[in-house]
Order: C-alpha cells, then structure tokens, then sequence
C-alpha cells in the first residue's frame, strides 16, 4: 500500500477497508492492531485458569484410588451418583496422572508363563458356582460376615447374585433354585469341593456326595461336575466373577437389609448381563435368549422343589422358629413339632411341614427382637363362681364428676336461657 500510495505520514491514513481485503483479517482485529500501533501483544486472558468437568468432584475422586479403587467405571459411577455429567474419558485421565495415589501392589518374584486351550463349552451345557464371602459394618459399628452366592452360564456368561446371612447348604438350595429359576437347568453344575456338595472320594478317586445334595440333584435334573482347587481353566468364569463382584459391585455399596442389598445385587446384575463383552463377542442376555434357552430345561413347579425354598425348622417350647438369626411366633393351635419356613422381600410365611397350610406371616422388621403372632400361647380357662339363687338387688352406677362439684353453682355457662 505505501508503494502504491507513497509512505504514510501516520498511522491513522491507513485505510483499514483495504487493509482488510488484501490481508483477510477482519476489521475488528485490524482496529486492535491500529490501536497497538501494529504491534502483536499478548491476550488478557492468558495466564488465566479455565474452569474444568471434574471441579468439586476431584476430592471424592482422590478418596477413591487412595483406597485402591482404580476402575474407571466405578469411579464413573459414584461420581454420576453426586451429579457428575462429564465423560469417562476425562475420569481416566485424571486417573492416569495421578496413579502415585493407588497404593503400590505386590509384586510377582517370577510369573508363571504357561500356552494351553481354553475350557469351552456347548450353549446350555454347563454352568458355574461358587461362595464368596464379604464383612459388613453395622450402623451401631458392630462387624458381621454375609455370603455371596454366584452362578454364571459358561457359554454366554449370564449371571446371577443372591446374598445370604451364610452358607449353609439350605441357602446353597435356595441360591441354585433361585438361579434356575433366572436363567434355566443346565446338563452340569461346575463346583469346586464344597463340604455341602461332597464328602469324600473313594478308593477309586470317584466323589462320595452329600446325601441331601445328590437327592437335590436328582430331584431338579442335573449333574454336578467337581473341579480341580486352584485350577482356574475349568471354573475361572465364576472365580472371576467373585472377583468382578468385590470389586464393582461391593466398593463403596451401602444397603440397609439383605433385602435391599439382593435387590441391588439383581439390579447390578441384569445391567452387566445388557452389556457387550468381547469374549463372546456379544450381549450375555441376548446369546443367552438366542442359544442356551434353547437347550435348558424349566425348574419343575412341584412341592418337592418348594420343599427346598422352605427349609424345615423345629418349634421350640416357647412357640418360636429361629430363621436367619431372629425368632418368630408360630400359632399354638399347629400340633405339630416342626415348621418350614420361607421369606420373600420383608415377609417371612411359615407354613405347615407338608407345605399345605399357611400358619402365619410375619413384617420382618430386622430387629434382634422376637416377633410374636396373635395366639401363640393357649388361653387356659379358669374356674369361675355363678349365683346359686336369683339376683334380686340392683344399684345405680352415675358417671364420673367432672371438676370440683363445690364450684358449680358458679358456672354460668350451664344455665338455661330466660
């Protein structure tokens, strides 16, 4: 311009138009540059910190890998929980600088190498068991231990998750009925050597069962499969998924009864199962629906299957069944000496022991206190005296006075009008 026009005298000759359409700048950045005398300065703004996604939720974030939690997703999930609406993106990399938070693992001195064929089965074949086990602290700071019942279809990894106050065997009936129930009877179960499912082995190597086991097995239809302990190629989808459960679904988990911690349970589950896993290359539910129903049988609707959901319990001499630590009132008018007993959600039914009469149900309040029923006790007569010759005399019974009768002749309120 100034060869075309000669050289400018000042800077305010320039035309800015022109200036514009030879150099695309806008006009707005050409009137800062006027202003600066043409000299480029740095913006107002830098140095300035902008405001980020994870402002306010850093401090519950660092809580958490202090603690050893380090999976994004859990992580994402508390955080969604207090109102978080960034991306699981942003949570990784603020969990990837800053990894000197996590405490430092054990160390392996020489890790086992090893090249074999992974344990697969047909759709519907077999599944998978086993207990795990967590503690619990109360509100009153009491410890307390819960068991963790799991079973996993081995094809498709469909899963379900039941919680019990132990592991006895009567809840390890319940559990698998319950699971059955969810997703079908497969042709085996895998397990490991459960004192409730085997006792022994004999001479020859073969399993010696536990009696109310085998007669478990016969009862619903299927056949139980021993794995080797410690060997995680025939039954490592269900140890996994202990695994999986402690540390997904158990960090930071707060519940208020069993109840509300299987709901949970059964809720976590049916998200996990809607979720694509690269091992099968699909959706657990969808696989599940589309090849293992194919090949499962229905859990038979028979009383010898109810028997197992209503474990059997003795009457004591008080009149109370003891059932999952807490005692409940049976009617004194059941001559019988021994009950079974059943609880859905917060109500608990006990029935006769042939199943055939409901004799109560009780709230469960998850009280350590017992809970009685009307009529647990019998009502024994007592002698009474009658009149041997007729009643002739009678009194006059008048109502209680009210006030102190020395002060009514004050009470104007009670006279008639004139």
């Amino acid at each position: 311009m100034e060869e075309a026009n000669g050289e400018f005298s000042s800077i305010d000759e320039i035309n800015l138009a022109e200036l514009s359409r030879r150099t695309g700048l806008s006009r707005s950045k050409l009137r800062r540059l006027k202003a600066n005398g043409f000299r480029e300065t740095p913006h107002g703004l830098v140095g300035q910190r902008k405001g980020q996604v994870l402002d306010g939720y850093t401090a519950v974030l660092e809580s958490l890998l202090r603690s050893g939690v380090s999976n994004s997703s859990v992580c994402m999930e508390r955080l969604q929980a207090m109102g978080f609406c960034g991306s699981r993106s942003t949570v990784k990399r603020y969990i990837a600088a800053h990894k000197h938070l996590i405490p430092a693992k054990r160390q392996q001195v020489a890790p086992q190498g090893n090249r074999g064929r992974r344990y697969r089965t047909d759709p519907g074949e077999a599944f998978q068991m086993d207990w795990g086990f967590t503690d619990v602290l109360d509100y009153d700071g009491r410890s307390f231990r819960v068991a963790c019942f799991a079973m996993i279809c081995h094809h498709c990894g469909q899963r379900y998750v039941e919680f019990f106050p132990n592991a006895r065997q009567e809840n390890l009936f319940i559990g698998m009925v319950h699971a059955f129930q969810h997703m079908g009877i497969p042709r085996f179960v895998q397990t490991d050597n459960m004192k409730s499912v085997v006792l022994n082995r004999d001479l020859e190597g073969h399993p010696v069962w536990q009696k109310d086991y085998e007669t478990f097995t016969k009862t619903v239809g299927f056949e139980t499969k021993l794995c080797k302990p410690r060997h995680p190629f025939t039954k490592g989808k269900v140890e996994r998924l202990i695994r999986f459960i402690k540390e997904n679904f158990l960090v930071d988990r707060v519940f208020s009864n069993i109840t509300d911690l299987n709901w949970q349970a059964l809720d976590w589950c049916n998200r996990q199962n809607n979720v694509y896993h690269r091992a099968i290359d699909g959706v657990p539910q969808q696989t599940h629906m589309e090849k293992c129903a194919a090949r499962l049988r229905e859990l038979p609707k028979t009383d010898a299957v109810r028997f197992y959901l209503c474990p059997e319990r003795k009457i004591s001499f008080d009149g109370f069944v003891n059932y999952e630590g807490r005692r409940f009132g049976v009617p004194y008018s059941y001559p019988g000496a021994t009950a079974r007993i059943s609880r859905s959600g917060d109500t608990l039914y006990i029935y006769s022991a042939d199943l055939r009469i409901l004799l109560v149900t009780h709230n469960v309040t998850w009280s350590r206190k017992d809970s009685f029923c009307e009529g647990q006790y019998e009502e024994l007569p007592q002698p009474e005296e009658q009149p041997t010759m007729p009643v002739r005399t009678q009194i006059l019974q008048l109502p209680k006075p009210q006030g102190d009768l020395s002060f009514a002749k004050f009470d104007f309120d009670g006279e008639e009008p004139v």
